[in-house]
């Protein structure tokens, strides 16, 4: 199941000179990784560059509007959570079927537990508005979001470790309100940066384009677990989502007059922007956090501006490499080689007087304390998405490894209905415990386990990813 279809991205000439919101934000800058001002971890795609990348050929093309970089209707504001706010309930809109959350793909109200009295949706169609909460390491983000009187409503819920990636793992496959699956906040020039005027920005940059840039096949690559529903109905393009475009070294900088479009075209050159959506009309928008003093047309339309942001558009090209530098400095090679597996699904008690339920926060199935072991099992085959990039090869060897806290047991079996017969059964694994297969199942239909631990509450998860 994807998520609910997404309104498409306008973003006319007028939005690039419309006013700007303030919203809160602290005075003092962060120096750690994964925090309100820096999100994310030190080797998230986000905070690292590339290290000599290769180019393509293909050129984003011109659509009907300008180029554009924005902090306003079509941005979003990034806010911070205290542990002294209130939880706030965000429920669907009237006549709706409910509030679409992600990660467990049903509609249901979610409770924040802290929300600052300074959220505000971005006054676009779409609405889109992240909330941090350092306190237990989320970042809530929203679509369509909408405050009526005391209610909070909105279409689409989604969450991303604060410290996390950045970017979906294929079990987690869709963590924010962008087409992409990522936070609305991730490759946001933020309002301190804004307002501090680098020389570049010190992080890969977010960008939508237009349908005819997008990929209609594939719609999306890696980082990125998924795409816009209508995408391969839609684009008619040479990029997929996903995809990293960059300046290459020898765009001359130099030639652009506006400053903030040189500090554009330099983090461009050493970082990049990734495609994380769609548009409707503008060839590409690169976003700027709600309340930042940023608007590249102040006194009106400017033809210099407008022109030189053709210029970017005609250097980009799709980037890849082989190693990156991560925001310490230290080189890597991104992994795709990560978590298959979700817990997410319909559990039914097989033994036992407690039921354990799939909470998205813990990824895991969690029970309540109780004096005795209760079993569940999950046959909905909702735990392993089919994201692209990751789906199991036949004859590869896989390790699931459970993960479980309180006594806790996980067993994975898996039934190839073509073969009609049981390919993998792991039996009952403890905390840390792993078992190796080989992957022959055409058609699989998982059946997932949980076994409660004794005494005191417990959860259950699991970690399934290639062994070779």
């Amino acid at each position: 199941m994807q998520p609910q279809p997404r309104s498409l991205r306008l973003v006319p000439m007028a939005v690039l000179i419309g006013t700007v919101w303030t919203c809160a934000s602290p005075a003092a800058a962060a120096d750690d990784w994964g925090t309100y001002l820096k999100p994310f971890a030190a080797d998230s795609l986000w905070n690292s560059r590339p290290v000599n990348p290769s180019f393509g050929e293909d050129a984003i093309p011109t659509s009907s509007y300008f180029p554009a970089v924005t902090a306003n209707a079509y941005s979003t504001g990034v806010y911070l959570a205290s542990p002294q706010d209130p939880p706030v309930t965000v429920s669907g809109a009237a006549g709706s079927k409910g509030l679409f959350n992600t990660d467990d793909e049903n509609y249901h109200d979610v409770t924040i537990p802290h929300w600052p009295a300074s959220a505000k949706p971005a006054p676009g169609s779409d609405g889109h508005a992240d909330i941090v909460d350092p306190a237990n390491n989320i970042i809530h983000s929203f679509w369509q979001l909408k405050q009526q009187g005391t209610q909070w409503t909105a279409a689409q819920y989604s969450w991303a470790r604060l410290n996390g990636r950045g970017w979906p793992d294929p079990g987690h496959y869709y963590q924010g309100a962008r087409a992409t699956g990522v936070p609305a906040s991730g490759g946001l020039i933020r309002i301190h940066e804004a307002a501090q005027k680098p020389e570049f920005y010190p992080h890969a940059l977010a960008m939508s384009l237009t349908f005819n840039g997008l990929s209609p096949n594939p719609t999306y690559v890696f980082p990125a677990t998924s795409a816009d529903t209508n995408a391969a109905k839609l684009n008619s393009g040479k990029f997929p989502e996903g995809a990293l475009v960059m300046l290459p070294p020898s765009f001359d900088t130099g030639k652009l007059t506006d400053p903030e479009l040189r500090r554009i075209a330099e983090t461009l050159k050493r970082y990049g922007a990734y495609i994380v959506d769609a548009n409707t009309g503008t060839p590409f928008v690169i976003y700027v956090e709600i309340g930042a003093a940023y608007n590249l047309h102040p006194s009106g339309w400017n033809n210099t501006v407008a022109s030189e942001l053709q210029v970017i558009r005609a250097g980009l090209r799709r980037a890849s490499a082989t190693s990156w530098i991560d925001g310490n400095g230290k080189t890597f090679t991104p992994t795709q080689n990560l978590n298959l597996l979700s817990m997410r699904g319909t559990w039914t008690q097989q033994s036992g007087s407690t039921l354990g339920k799939f909470s998205s926060w813990d990824q895991a199935v969690v029970f309540p304390a109780a004096s005795s072991a209760s079993e569940v099992v999950n046959y909905s085959n909702r735990g392993m998405n089919a994201v692209t990039w990751a789906k199991p090869v036949m004859g590869a060897s896989y390790k699931i490894t459970a993960r479980t806290t309180g006594g806790g047991k996980l067993r994975f079996s898996v039934y190839d209905q073509a073969a009609g017969k049981m390919m993998v059964d792991t039996g009952y694994l403890d905390n840390g415990q792993s078992k190796t297969f080989t992957w022959s199942a055409i058609t699989p239909a998982l059946a997932i386990y949980a076994r409660s631990g004794a005494g005191g509450a417990s959860s259950v998860s699991g970690e399934l990813i290639k062994a070779d």
